[in-house]
């Protein structure tokens, strides 16, 4: 189980920075739906590594950031954004 929530951390924060770096480099847009599902599932598995390990404030951390994903990807399927 240790390894298995260890893998879920490591994909969390691969696919945070993935994300940053493509944002920064101009190959995703910030404000597309592609780029908020990247950052809500890297936060998941942020938050579930950091719960397992009792790192209370990271997983708060990455509870809020969950949050504010699905408050953009629901704002983005009220207005019928396309993935970008």
């Amino acid at each position: 189980m240790d390894l298995l929530l260890a893998v879920i951390g490591w994909a969390g924060a691969a696919l945070l920075l993935a994300g940053y770096a493509l944002v920064s480099s101009s190959r995703l847009s910030g404000d597309g739906v592609a780029y908020q599902l990247i950052n809500l599932a890297g936060s998941i598995g942020l938050m579930v590594n950091s719960a397992y390990s009792a790192a209370w404030p990271s997983a708060g951390l990455n509870l809020v950031w969950a949050a504010i994903g699905v408050v953009a990807l629901v704002k983005l399927a009220r207005v019928g954004a396309p993935a970008r």
